[in-house]
């Protein structure tokens, strides 16, 4: 295709414009991320609301008073006007005042307004605060004084993008009403809500107007709508807001507005706005079945959007339900929501924001919304059987078309169809609205194409676009999607495109990350950005899940390779240019030579653009979907991934230069990432070296078990929890975060020439993907296994680093097939270390950021819990025997986590974690247990017999208990032997199976025992259906298992007479394990 330069190609196109223009987004907050002047909102143009409130507060009013979050963008368009000395209504320049949020934060606007040199001709002109809801807590003693002295004030409203982070939050960004209806509720103010980006500049405007009877807060959302760049075809333009804004004033200033309350002034000023527009806004607005059953009320610009359109769906499907924007809360007028309320109303549900998750669970709280509600309908002449009910939610929610349908369903009338409402609903027609998405990195040179793609289908005045886009931080360090959708109607969406026509996906790792497919409609397309693809690699690309997916929808798949068009290996930035062709050409292929042209007149560079279209015959190409992929491979499992982005920023992810992980650095840089967490992606942790959830504890009691003078040390330890808030399990494992000893450490870093003060990055003990900083010496003691034992790739990494040709020859034997039988020896007898190699091979000295990456982490060391928490609240018991050793040279050897916890005084504390376990108690408390322990391994039955006995406290019946212990010698090894006794003289344990192997002369083993009480086994086990236990090491599993499956054939062979059928008792056991009731655990 060879483009023609004509005049079709838009104004201003020459010959000469052969230079390509960088399209980049300012702000997400401006249509298309571009400036917008001030005198260009008028009629039908695109703008995303956010600026409509910016353009409603600088026409308006006096002063601005800004309080946005840097990255929150809510006055970028204010800055542009005042940068280009825009002048308001009134013909002088606003005043705009940029404000931190901090305590004070509303007394500069306060003294302003009230300072002695204040202007009093600008009395009657309205000062305008932007704000988020974060600000409002800082705002309220400053609004509370003006609400006291607002007679002799200047108007005030605060325009609230209902957007703010919360560092708690899973998602980071959440929707924030609550603040708001609290203020209004608390101090008085009114409070007004848009619902979409159409109306938006509307009601910025009425809220201005309603400022001049109360102080008032606008609110609508921040994430989506308040961001979505979309066509508003009836934008008032400066002179036509301020016209119209004195009109209104002009027709509401009689006596009524003197002589009336704010409810009254509320309703009237609303019916002027009305009349002077020609619009039927309501204070409360009802959409849906003229008789409903069920009416659901809502509060909040995606909230009232969705319900009423969901509301709409669901009536054309034959279901009588409703739904109520509350567009006014504040002053919420009872007479004017008890007449929007249909007759027919048996139930009604508010779906009421609240602060946090735990707050939807606590049925004392309630919201505000719903307050207010039930208050007007049970003091008015509604029947009293009509119910209502709430649905809480979080800050945190995402609503979306099958949310709020939900919602429907949990308020549905009657409940016995509530069954029968459709699982889906599809609000925007796919029919009439194509739908776009792009995945891509926000460091791809091609971020901005779908920006300029949405661009380009905005120059056709005959449709509307909408575009959103959101940025998820935490993926792959920062992460866009963009939403397309284009229609020949105005579109109202706010919400992630579901049904999409097409998915442009700019890198393929996004692919394992995100359900992409999950967006995508049957029959659809799908291009990915797989760079230097071969045709027979493309199965190892995608994945099973991926193949199958695009089969069973019908889903046409793109391959595009930038790699192969010469242009863009010389200039990777013409990427951008090449995705934007790329998807023109599978999405709008019949008009694609004149989007060209426009895409051309847009970016410029004609000859470029030419030039890629010519590349793209190569780059681009669609791969045949088998029917082979339709089976995934039996060992393939399918992953649980997201089908969305968590938006969790406005902005891309603004990084640094990376340094090389495990690199020392100075302490300054550090610094800046614990000053600055949220741009350095810092986050603070108890051991941020770990990737589970752990807890403080402290050593309570240590008490060894076995005499001085044996040579094995068995000890009871145990921790007090404190404060820590932990957790456990009977049956459950305590993990303990050890620490290598400190004199081998400070050893090591001098005889290796380390600065122990240095600062590192050093992987994680649970996740090496996971980097934290850590000095030299903190790294040595609780994340290098430096003194454990090294497999052989570290033989083969330390050869890298060998000066000497000898030393390296010998790690590279050690570390190969020839070499297994002395890497054997070094395991196994001489039980090296690290260290030890690291001594023994003096030319191979790496780097510490190498030693970093050569040797494993430390990991945790996990050991049985001896204690029930019902027994002991506060506290967690441990039974360890240590390891120690000597080895061929004479030197004390031990085991790492073991010599960590002998060496702990009382008062010491330790990190702690809590494991799972696949040891539980039976459901039943009447189910006998049978317990087989040796050693350490009683450590959980301590906890099994506690609990039972905390059972048997608390007026539960209990069913036998069996202990079977082993160890060598009563007298030195009877471990917990009182508290067994007790316990069975307390009738907790029903027999005491003890079998000391070395006692006699016969050597006697726990499965011996087992054996002598075979019946009570067999009454305990099978005909009262009991479970099994056994904890230990591995070597006596097959002896008691020997003896089990005795019992169960003895117990058949009674049961059905010696010629009867025999039975399978190895399948027996099978079954039994099946079902729980025989369970192992060893080591």
């Amino acid at each position: 295709m060879h483009l023609q330069q004509s005049e079709s190609a838009g104004p201003g196109v020459t010959p000469e414009d052969t230079k390509t223009k960088t399209f980049r987004q300012k702000s997400s907050a401006l249509p298309f991320g571009q400036d917008i002047s001030l005198s260009s909102i008028s009629g039908p143009t695109y703008v995303t609301a956010q600026t409509l409130v910016q353009q409603v507060a600088y026409t308006l009013s006096d002063k601005i008073f800004s309080y946005s979050p840097e990255t929150f963008d809510l006055d970028t368009a204010v800055k542009y006007w005042q940068a280009q000395k825009e002048k308001n209504a009134f013909g002088y320049e606003t005043g705009v005042s940029y404000l931190e949020t901090r305590t004070g934060a509303g007394s500069i606007a306060l003294g302003y307004m009230f300072s002695k040199d204040f202007d009093l001709k600008k009395r009657h002109i309205p000062q305008a605060v932007i704000a988020s809801p974060f600000t409002l807590n800082h705002l309220r003693p400053a609004l509370d004084q003006l609400s006291l002295l607002y007679s002799v004030a200047n108007p005030l409203v605060a325009h609230v993008s209902a957007a703010d982070y919360a560092g708690s939050s899973a998602t980071g960004l959440i929707t924030d009403y609550v603040s708001s209806l609290t203020l209004a509720d608390d101090l008085g103010l009114g409070l007004v809500s848009s619902t979409s980006a159409f109306e938006i500049q509307h009601m910025a405007l009425f809220a201005t107007l309603l400022s001049t009877i109360i102080p008032t807060i606008h609110t609508y959302d921040g994430i989506s709508v308040g961001r979505e760049t979309t066509r508003v075809v009836d934008v008032l333009d400066q002179a036509g807001l301020y016209n119209n804004y004195k009109a209104i004033l002009e027709a509401t200033s009689g006596l009524e507005k003197k002589h009336s309350d704010h409810e009254g002034q509320a309703v009237r000023l609303l019916k002027v706005f009305n009349d002077e527009f020609g619009t039927d806004y309501e204070l409360f607005e009802y959409y849906g079945h003229e008789t409903p059953d069920t009416v659901l009320v809502v509060f909040g610009t995606v909230e009232a959007s969705l319900a009423a359109q969901v509301a709409a769906a669901l009536v054309k499907q034959g279901c009588k339900v409703g739904a109520i924007n509350v567009r006014v809360y504040r002053p919420f007028v009872e007479e004017a929501f008890l007449e929007a309320l249909p007759k027919s109303t048996k139930y009604i549900s508010v779906l009421g924001q609240v602060e946090d998750a735990s707050s939807t669970l606590d049925r004392a709280q309630h919201s505000r919304l719903y307050s207010d509600v039930l208050a007007a309908v049970q003091f008015s002449a509604i029947d009293a059987t009509t119910r209502v009910s709430e649905i809480k939610y979080s800050r945190e929610e995402v609503w979306t078309p099958s949310g709020i349908l939900d919602a429907f369903r949990a308020t549905y009338l009657p409940v016995e169809e509530a069954d029968q409402l459709p699982s889906y609903v599809d609000i925007v027609d796919s029919s009439t609205v194509r739908q776009y998405s792009f995945w891509d990195l926000d460091e791809s040179p091609a971020v901005n194409a779908p920006v300029v793609v949405g661009k380009l289908f905005s120059l056709d005045s005959s449709t509307n676009v909408l575009v959103r886009t959101g940025h998820d931080n935490l993926v792959h360090g920062g992460t866009i999607r963009t939403d397309l959708r284009n229609s020949s109607y105005a579109i109202e969406a706010s919400y992630s495109v579901e049904q999409a026509d097409v998915s442009f996906v700019g890198d393929e790792t996004l692919l394992k990350e995100f359900d992409v497919l999950a967006s995508l409609k049957t029959d659809s397309s799908i291009i990915v950005k797989l760079a230097g693809l071969r045709d027979e690699d493309i199965e190892k690309r995608l994945s099973p899940t991926l193949r199958k997916g695009l089969f069973s929808r019908d889903v046409e798949l793109f391959v595009l390779d930038p790699t192969l068009s010469e242009a863009v290996s010389a200039d990777p930035s013409l990427e951008n240019y090449l995705a934007q062709l790329a998807f023109l050409k599978v999405a709008r292929e019949n008009t694609f030579s004149t989007d060209v042209e426009k895409l051309a007149t847009l970016n410029g560079g004609f000859e470029t653009i030419n030039a890629l279209v010519g590349d793209l015959q190569i780059c681009l190409r669609e791969i045949e979907v088998p029917e082979s992929w339709a089976t995934i491979e039996s060992e393939a499992e399918s992953l649980d991934i997201p089908a969305d982005i968590n938006v969790n920023s406005f902005v891309s992810f603004d990084r640094i230069e990376p340094e090389p992980p495990s690199l020392l650095k100075s302490w300054q840089v550090v610094a800046k990432g614990l000053a600055f967490k949220e741009a350095f992606g810092t986050t603070p942790a108890l051991r941020p070296d770990l990737g589970i959830k752990t807890a403080v504890a402290t050593v309570k009691e240590h008490r060894r078990l076995t005499p001085e003078s044996y040579d094995r040390n068995i000890f009871h330890i145990e921790f007090d929890l404190g404060t820590s808030g932990l957790k456990y399990a009977i049956g459950e494992a305590l993990g303990i975060h050890a620490e290598n000893d400190k004199a081998e450490v400070e050893e090591f870093i001098k005889w290796y020439g380390l600065n122990a003060d240095e600062i590192v990055e050093v992987p994680s003990r649970e996740d090496p993907n996971v980097l934290e900083n850590r000095t030299v010496y903190q790294s040595l003691i609780q994340n290098i296994d430096i003194f454990g034992k090294p497999p052989k790739r570290f033989y083969e990494a330390l050869s890298e680093f060998a000066d000497d040709e000898n030393e390296r020859k010998t790690l590279l034997t050690l570390g190969g097939p020839e070499g297994a039988g002395e890497f054997k020896r070094r395991a196994e007898v001489d039980t090296v270390t690290y260290a030890d190699i690291l001594l023994e091979f003096s030319s191979a000295h790496p780097a510490f950021h190498d030693i970093v990456r050569i040797v494993t982490p430390m990991k945790r060391r996990e050991y049985s819990i001896a204690s029930s928490q019902n027994v002991t609240p506060n506290s967690v018991s441990l039974l360890i025997v240590t390891v120690n050793w000597v080895d061929p040279k004479g030197r004390d050897r031990f085991g790492q986590a073991t010599r960590y916890l002998n060496g702990l005084a009382v008062g010491s504390p330790v990190t702690v974690s809590v494991k799972p376990s696949v040891m539980k108690l039976p459901s039943k408390t009447t189910a006998p247990i049978i317990m087989a322990g040796l050693g350490t391994g009683l450590a959980p039955f301590r906890a099994f017999v506690q609990e039972r006995a905390y059972q048997k406290q608390q007026g539960h019946e209990i069913g036998d208990l069996l202990l079977y212990m082993g160890s060598r010698h009563q007298r030195e090894e009877y471990l917990y032997g009182e508290e067994w006794e007790a316990y069975q003289d307390a009738g907790i344990i029903t027999l005491l199976g003890r079998a000391f192997s070395r006692d006699q002369p016969q050597k006697i083993y726990i499965q011996d025992r087992m054996r002598q009480t075979l019946g009570d086994i067999r009454t305990a086990y099978l005909k009262n259906e009991g479970s099994f236990y056994l904890c230990g090491p591995t070597w006596p599993v097959p002896d008691v298992t020997e003896v089990l499956q005795e019992a169960i054939e003895v117990q058949h062979a009674s049961q059905h007479g010696k010629g009867g059928k025999k039975v399978d008792s190895r399948r027996e056991i099978e079954t039994l394990k099946e079902a729980q009731r025989y369970v192992l655990e060893v080591y």
